[in-house]
């Protein structure tokens, strides 16, 4: 097991360095090739070209993709100098560069909202999964009732309706005409209460779009696992169908819930954008759809390597999982 461990935290390391070359390619070598030069971006329109070249040396644009992607690397360890134009410019570790826009550390502009995006997907994942998955195994135990077809009917409805619908829509009824709740985000350590009222709204409207593709995922699941030889072999052998379901068909139903689970959680710690607008939450998904509409080209960076760092991390705490739900994963 730990052989395994050691593996596949090395296929980690190589995957995010390839990660981090790749996009650093797409954001600072193909708009060059296209004629869109960076430093131009971070200058502005009207800016002379020897302004334009100060810039370019300053941010190390003008250097070969190899050379600036070891000094990103490296500078998100150790901190980097941007020096040109006579005056050096320090960027202490992590740094993930400067904006383009407001000129300011983009590690410093994000740290602030990591802790908004956690505290919503979290709060989101925790009641998706419970109730998506809940309201498969009642599903697929009633196969075929009411229940069941009431519970799908609402699940393809929160597959089908746009999470910014439903974002709007709760705003609506719960804020505007109700006035039960509020949507404005206040950090856990000055008011615990007024954290979770700003939550619920965000948390009940992603987890409504997640819970329903859930749902349908573990009904399907628990519908093939039933019929599968060991189960009735189980129930043969005199087990309870409390003990069948929990010892033998969940274990076997959660290894494909686990798998996009880890999944999600890892791509929207990077941001749930629709879902953070909708509400105006602080949170990195906002700061990207800003960074896109200024076309904040390391802002932008930053929170895609932040995105692939989550998403490769979140699957090998999935593949490590794996070995305690599935025994042949151990025995492996």
């Amino acid at each position: 097991m730990l052989a395994y461990i050691v593996r596949r935290l090395f296929a980690v390391v190589v995957m995010l360095l390839v990660v981090t070359l790749v996009t650093l390619g797409i954001f600072f070598l193909i708009p060059k090739l296209t004629g869109s030069d960076p430093a131009a971006m971070f200058v502005g329109k009207q800016a002379d070209p020897a302004s334009i070249e100060g810039v370019r040396q300053k941010l190390g644009l003008d250097e070969p993709i190899l050379v600036q992607f070891w000094q990103f690397v490296s500078g998100i360890f150790v901190g980097r100098d941007y020096v040109g134009g006579g005056d050096t410019i320090h960027c202490s570790a992590p740094c993930f560069g400067y904006s383009f826009r407001t000129e300011q550390d983009v590690w410093l502009m994000l740290v602030d909202r990591i802790p908004v995006t956690v505290s919503m997907v979290l709060g989101a994942a925790v009641l998706w999964l419970v109730m998506g998955v809940s309201t498969g195994v009642v599903s697929a135990l009633r196969r075929g009732t009411m229940i069941d077809r009431a519970a799908m009917v609402t699940a393809l409805a929160g597959v089908s309706l746009p999470i910014y619908f439903t974002a709007m829509l709760a705003l609506l009824v719960f804020r505007i005409q109700l006035g039960w709740l509020d949507a404005k985000w206040v950090p856990i350590t000055e008011s615990l209460g007024s954290w979770f009222m700003g939550l619920v709204l965000p948390w009940v409207t992603l987890a409504f779009l997640y819970a329903a593709m859930y749902a349908r995922l573990t009904r399907a699941t628990m519908l093939e696992v039933l019929g599968e030889d060991y189960i009735r072999t189980a129930r043969a052998k005199g087990l309870t169908e409390p003990v069948v379901l929990s010892k033998h068909a969940m274990r076997s139903t959660m290894t494909p819930i686990l798998t996009i689970f880890g999944m999600d959680l890892g791509a929207l710690i990077g941001g749930a954008i629709l879902t953070e607008t909708a509400f105006n939450l602080p949170g990195l998904g906002n700061a990207a759809f800003k960074a896109v509409s200024d076309r904040d080209l390391p802002l932008i960076l930053a929170v895609t390597l932040i995105t692939a760092a989550a998403v490769v991390v979140m699957n090998l705490v999935v593949d490590l999982l794996y070995a305690v739900i599935d025994p042949r994963v151990r025995l492996a």
